[in-house]
């Protein structure tokens, strides 16, 4: 299941064009233990597919959470939610 969830998101990302283009090298410092648990939960074995795929995650979230709270006092307070 986390598989075909993993590929939704690279495909989502795909889609929207953000794995199109050059390819940039990254470096950073990341502790072992969290590469290792995020290999273990993906089922992913490169490091390279854990970070392309954490980095679409990020990329695709949507705001929808704070959308709504800005929203907070837009309703009007006599609408008729039938309930």
């Amino acid at each position: 299941m986390f598989q075909t969830r993993q590929a939704r998101v690279v495909a989502a990302a795909s889609e929207a064009g953000f794995l199109a283009g050059g390819r940039s090298a990254i470096g950073a410092r990341v502790p072992r233990h969290l590469i290792d648990a995020a290999k273990a939960r993906t089922g992913l074995t490169s490091t390279t597919e854990i970070l392309e795929y954490a980095l679409a995650k990020v990329a695709l979230e949507d705001d929808f959470g704070a959308a709504l709270v800005a929203r907070k006092g837009r309703a009007p307070r006599d609408l008729d939610l039938e309930l």
